[in-house]
């Protein structure tokens, strides 16, 4: 699990709307995308939601060596906490419109910066609507968050911890199929194994239930607790740290606190003396 104990990391749009018509907490709403050229306009999204930028203001800049979504600075991410009106008692709920890696990824890195309670809406936008949640109600109201951000709060792997937990443990990789055995291009790190981000979700593009993602991890052995059923750990990577955080969300929901490796293939591949394993076999 997250930091927060047992608190579930995910919530349904009829316990959000329950929490909002309730009035009872203060929430801070985050609409994650890629473009901003595309953000949705205030009457579009959940009443009071910020629209977030995963680019600029969920990643840092990228520099040689790194991967395509390096982690942003302490400082970087405690303006946008600052600027999103987040409190230590503040219920945030991530969520997205049409890629639940986004709102995955949102609620990794506030996580990762000791937000004490994030959650990722089940489903987005999509779900809030079916739930019958209003839309609308016009830009968030601006004010200063007094939470000040603890990064490190989630637990990561570098290049080099990424490799050797691909011998001693279990390193997931979250890309498509056709990129894990290097079809579409690329390969693997050796000695991980293939998970799909797109195994996380339903046709309604909703997370599957607890126990048949439990079902599915545990093809891969995975179990409980902070890594397998032995103690074994688990770490997940993608292309550049972004499909991952579903997988490590996933994992949370039975209880499995899995690292993240945020470089991913972008960073590891970025060097050629790095091994690079192809086809369905580890290796």
């Amino acid at each position: 699990m997250t930091d927060a104990g047992n608190r579930s990391a995910v919530i349904s749009a009829e316990d959000l709307l329950r929490e909002l018509e309730g009035g009872g907490r203060d929430l801070v709403l985050l609409e994650v995308g890629r473009d901003p050229a595309y953000a949705s306009a205030p009457s579009e999204r959940l009443p009071g939601a910020h629209y977030v930028d995963l680019p600029t203001q969920l990643a840092g800049p990228r520099y040689p060596g790194s991967g395509s979504h390096p982690l942003p600075s302490p400082e970087a991410i405690q303006q946008q906490v600052r600027r999103w009106g987040i409190d230590g008692d503040s219920l945030v709920v991530v969520h997205t419109r049409a890629e639940p890696q986004l709102a995955s990824r949102a609620w990794w890195v506030l996580s990762w910066a000791g937000v004490p309670d994030v959650r990722y809406l089940d489903g987005g936008v999509a779900a809030w609507v079916a739930a019958r949640g209003p839309l609308g109600g016009g830009e968030p109201a601006r004010r200063d968050g007094g939470f000040r951000v603890r990064t490190g709060s989630m637990p990561t792997l570098d290049a080099d911890q990424a490799a050797r937990l691909a011998r001693s443990g279990r390193l997931l990789d979250a890309r498509p199929a056709g990129a894990y055995t290097g079809e579409s291009g690329g390969g693997h790190i050796p000695g991980a194994l293939s998970l799909p981000s797109a195994a996380q979700l339903g046709a309604d593009g909703r997370l599957r239930g607890r126990d048949e993602l439990r079902e599915r991890y545990a093809t891969l052995g995975t179990g409980t607790g902070t890594g397998t059923g032995d103690g074994t750990a688990v770490g997940v990577y993608c292309g550049g740290g972004v499909a991952a955080t579903l997988g490590v969300l996933a994992l949370s929901t039975f209880g499995v606190r899995a690292r993240l490796y945020p470089g991913s293939w972008s960073e590891w591949s970025a060097d050629p003396a790095r091994p690079v394993a192809s086809g369905d076999d580890p290796g």
